[in-house]
């Protein structure tokens, strides 16, 4: 009887400690824990805006055009964001952030949007053009075709928005039955973000010489949320939907520093970035 209790107590223990290694394996798993890892994305974008005041003043001009529309500029499924080269013609996304624990990260990063005004639509104008500029007057909500000779507005290299990202990351692969999450782990990702705007406007205002160079024009804020599917430890695919206001009171729009626009409006994008996750 002695024998038998022993050798019963012996399997309980050899259990018990299976049952504990089988634990510690899981809880060591590597994406069992975020807390100083480092992660870097990069991906493209859509997106839409609200309709926008704009309104341009220089040395003998100063008119608001009153609910301007704009839309962006997709590129598609393109070789070009793969391409060293290329790389800013596409709308795209760029993030590199840092893990401060399990849950909470940071990041800093620019989304490369591209804001273009929809040429030839119709908008009411109010303000006055000064003697010796083409299609100079007074206007009081004047119906005015936005021609390429009267305005071409452009933030294409790009709508730069450079910001810093706080974001919350919860991994719900047990929602979908995933036990094995070294191999696959989802995760909810929500976040709030704060930058500036460092466009590279393309304009052509009132016959005057186009203009197309980076300024600092202004600032933006957002807020997003998305899933983010992490494979093998490592590599992951992040699809997000993001909204958020600008604000460029600052924007150049020719040769002469004395010639400037101002804006602000909403934007939504939409957002598939690929990425890797590390420990240094």
């Amino acid at each position: 009887m002695k024998k038998i209790a022993l050798i019963s107590a012996l399997i309980s223990c050899f259990i018990t400690q299976i049952s504990q290694a089988q634990d510690n394996i899981i809880r060591d798993k590597y994406t069992a824990h975020n807390k100083g890892k480092f992660f870097f994305s990069w991906g493209g974008n859509r997106e839409v805006y609200s309709k926008s005041d704009v309104t341009f003043s220089g040395s003998n001009y100063n008119f608001t055009i009153q609910n301007m529309v704009a839309h962006d500029k997709p590129k598609g499924w393109h070789i070009d964001y793969i391409n060293p080269g290329r790389m800013t013609i596409p709308q795209t996304n760029l993030r590199m952030g840092y893990f401060i624990n399990d849950h909470y990260s940071v990041a800093i990063g620019v989304d490369h949007m591209k804001y273009v005004m929809t040429q030839n639509q119709i908008a009411n104008v109010t303000g006055t053009i000064g003697a010796g500029l083409p299609f100079s007057g007074t206007y009081t909500n004047t119906p005015t075709v936005m021609s390429e000779s009267f305005l071409m507005f452009e933030h294409t290299d790009g709508l730069n928005y450079v910001n810093t990202e706080f974001s919350r990351h919860d991994d719900i692969s047990q929602w979908f039955s995933i036990s094995d999450t070294d191999k696959l782990q989802i995760n909810l990702t929500e976040g709030i973000g704060v930058g500036m705007l460092y466009p590279r406007t393309n304009t052509t205002l009132l016959s005057k010489p186009r203009y197309d160079e980076f300024h600092v024009a202004g600032y933006g804020t957002s807020i997003k949320a998305g899933l983010n599917f992490t494979f093998f430890k490592h590599f992951y695919l992040q699809t997000e939907i993001k909204g958020g206001y600008i604000n460029m009171p600052d924007i150049r729009t020719t040769q002469s520093t004395t010639d400037s626009a101002s804006q602000e409006f909403f934007f939504f994008q939409k957002i598939i970035a690929f990425g890797g996750i590390f420990k240094i």
